[in-house]
């Protein structure tokens, strides 16, 4: 008989982190009040209020905008060296600061503070030092002799990732000579405003980074405003339409990192133990919340049963509760909507005659909570299949050959990510070929590297950010 070991509770402290009761703007340098009402953020697990947060009006963005605009000739004209050293001092500051801020994002976030420690922090510091030694290099990049920035960049990013979203877009429009004015989700918003503190510590010139909190209206007015050179997103598909409209006729630039449906094939001769391990990365990590999450599973018909028995012996194991708790693996859903979409789009899955199973799973009384679950029996038209569900939720097709494999891969409006599991070379560049992708991951799944560039194709956007393709989006080439 297997013996059953019981994990003692391990909390992080809540004491490394100082939240205040209320924060404003961060505008020229300074924090100043917002003309909008302010709204609440809560941390998720638990529902309790962490700070009241200003709302930015358009006359908030305006004034954000023209510091922006006002800080660009000075911020450009800095040698790309001295502008590095800025970067490499903010990255070495979050890398002092990384304990505090991982606390922080898993209490705005609802995350495993084991994936903010270990995940999370160590690739923003990544990310500013990659970028702060191509700040005395772009003439080598491959975009010309001379590449010059695009002026003042308007940023909005996500809440699934707070702090490395506004890394993966700070960073490179810095190194490049931009400035920058930054708008957080409104649900996460207190590790950007945190980075402010760490750009005012690394004596920063003012204006060069400016943060901007409120909801859609406020991303509207910025992404709308036009001073801007430069447009970034990352969120759904549905907002990134919306965007792309008010830019187009502008002569802004424009990236857009959206949502995605990625398929993790499973094929006969994979190594099952570690394609499982794969399988439950690729959709149970941050609870779903990502948008390269391996949501279909299509595994080969030959070795369902066996691998569909271990996956769910897997998920057995894992513990979800308390995201403060290192032992934690799901953490909470990041929001009470989110949480609505979610059952929304599981329930409709039973529905239309897939078969729902998770294991014994008791959630917690206060929170946003939801099980890891898995749809077996599923069809290509069923929404589960179709619908991004930015939560932990797993609907599993199978196939008999590669043809089929990637007929039904590439079955889907997003192109952003994709996972093969198999033993053979050969399979797997053939694969990687013909699935129309962004990034496709070869017997792993959910592995960033800043020097790796990231985007999609069809509805998952368009653009790159990391690596020398991150460059090109914050140069006038």
């Amino acid at each position: 008989m297997m013996a059953v070991f019981e994990y003692a509770p391990a909390p992080e402290s809540r004491d490394v982190v100082d939240i205040r009761p209320s924060y404003g703007l961060f505008v020229d340098g300074e924090f100043v009040d917002g003309a909008g009402p302010s709204f609440k953020t809560v941390n998720p697990a638990t529902e309790e209020t962490l700070a009241e947060v200003a709302c930015a009006a358009e006359a908030d963005v305006d004034r954000a905008v023209r510091a922006a605009g006002k800080a660009f000739g000075p911020w450009s004209a800095l040698p790309g060296a001295e502008r590095a050293k800025y970067l490499f001092r903010i990255a070495r500051l979050i890398q002092e600061r990384s304990r505090e801020l991982a606390v922080l994002e898993t209490l705005d976030n609802g995350k495993p503070i084991r994936e903010s420690r270990d995940v999370d922090l160590p690739l923003v510091a990544a990310h500013f030092f990659y970028y702060a030694g191509w700040a005395d290099k772009l003439a080598h990049a491959g975009f010309g002799p001379d590449p010059r920035p695009v002026g003042v960049a308007a940023q909005v990013i996500p809440w699934n990732f707070p702090l490395l979203m506004l890394a993966w877009k700070i960073a490179p429009a810095l190194a490049c000579g931009n400035t920058v004015v930054l708008k957080p989700a409104e649900t996460t918003p207190l590790t950007a405003l945190a980075f402010a503190d760490i750009c005012v510590q690394a004596g920063l010139p003012a204006g060069v980074v400016n943060i901007v909190t409120g909801a859609g209206a406020t991303g509207a007015a910025l992404v709308a405003h036009p001073e801007v050179g430069k447009v970034a997103f990352t969120g759904s598909t549905e907002v990134g339409r919306q965007i792309a409209r008010t830019v187009a006729g502008t002569g802004k630039k424009l990236t857009l990192e959206l949502g995605g449906k990625a398929a993790n094939i499973v094929f006969d001769d994979a190594a099952l133990d570690q394609a499982v391990e794969g399988i439950v990365n690729g959709i149970f990590f941050n609870q779903g919340h990502v948008c390269c999450a391996g949501s279909r599973l299509l595994v080969q018909e030959s070795v369902e049963e066996e691998l569909l028995a271990a996956l769910k012996r897997r998920l057995g194991t894992l513990r979800l509760g308390d995201p403060l708790d290192k032992n934690t693996d799901i953490g909470a859903i990041n929001s009470a909507e989110q949480l609505a979409r979610i059952r929304s789009l599981t329930e409709a899955g039973e529905q239309e005659g897939a078969e729902r199973w998770s294991p014994a799973c008791e959630l917690p009384a206060n929170g946003y909570w939801f099980p890891p679950t898995l749809f077996t029996r599923v069809a290509q038209s069923h929404r589960i299949a179709r619908e991004e569900i930015f939560g932990p939720v797993l609907s599993v097709l199978t196939f008999r050959t590669e043809a089929e494999a990637v007929e039904k891969a590439n079955n889907t409006p997003y192109g952003l990510s994709a996972g093969i599991w198999t033993e053979k070379g050969s399979r797997i560049l053939m694969m990687a070929d013909r699935l129309r992708a962004g990034v496709v991951w070869a017997n792993t799944f959910n592995r960033f590297d800043p020097a790796s560039p990231f985007g999609g194709y069809k509805e998952s956007g368009y653009g790159r950010e990391g690596g020398i393709a991150g460059l090109e989006a914050y140069l006038d080439v």
